[in-house]
This record gives C-alpha cells, sequence and structure tokens, in this order.
C-alpha cells in the first residue's frame, strides 16, 4: 500500500517509522513519473510489512522536494532511520531501481 505523504505526515510516516521507507516524488504532468508509477505500486505490494512506500506529489508539497533536494523527478529516496539512505533519478525498471536503492 502506498500512502499520500505531505507536509503534515511525513515526519510520522517516514523520519519516525521503524522500517525503511521508499519516497516517490513525482507530479501528474510527467510522463516518466506516470511510467515508473506501476513500478512503485508493485514493490510496495511485494514488500508490504517490511517496506513502507509513500508518494509525494511535488506540485502539491514544494517545500518537500525543496527540502531534499529534488531538482528532477521521478527522484526515489531510500530512507532508513528517518535519514536519506540512497536514491534514484528518472525512470528505470523495477530492477534497476531496486539495485540503485540497495534493496
Amino acid at each position: 500500500m502506498e500512502i499520500e505523504l505531505n507536509n503534515a505526515n511525513f515526519e510520522a510516516e517516514v523520519e519516525k517509522s521503524a522500517v525503511p521507507v521508499l519516497v516517490d516524488f513525482w507530479a501528474t504532468w510527467c510522463g516518466p513519473c506516470m511510467m515508473l508509477g506501476p513500478v512503485v505500486a508493485e514493490i510496495a505490494s511485494e514488500r508490504e510489512g517490511t517496506l513502507k512506500v509513500g508518494k509525494v506529489n511535488v506540485d502539491e508539497n514544494p517545500e518537500l522536494a525543496a527540502r531534499f533536494g529534488v531538482m528532477s523527478i521521478p527522484a526515489v529516496f531510500l530512507f532508513r532511520g528517518g535519514k536519506v539512505a540512497k536514491q534514484a533519478v528518472g525512470y528505470m525498471p523495477k530492477a534497476d531501481l531496486l539495485a540503485a536503492l540497495g534493496l
């Protein structure tokens, strides 16, 4: 299951999470983001219970995008212990994304 992340819930859902969190920064107008969406959803269902998956719409939450230096989307971050552990930018197949994030 994917969680819609925003300024109000980011700290609780990501920074204080007991499990690693994959965060997908995306926008509705972004073609590569729309291609990556199903990949992220598949990872969410396969890793439920061991990995939390959230999505940040950069148009609705520009502060979060700025806070993490997101300049290009899609941008996928892996948080461990509330800190950014790995990140990947752009569309990539699932196997490549998992490898880039060390999952």
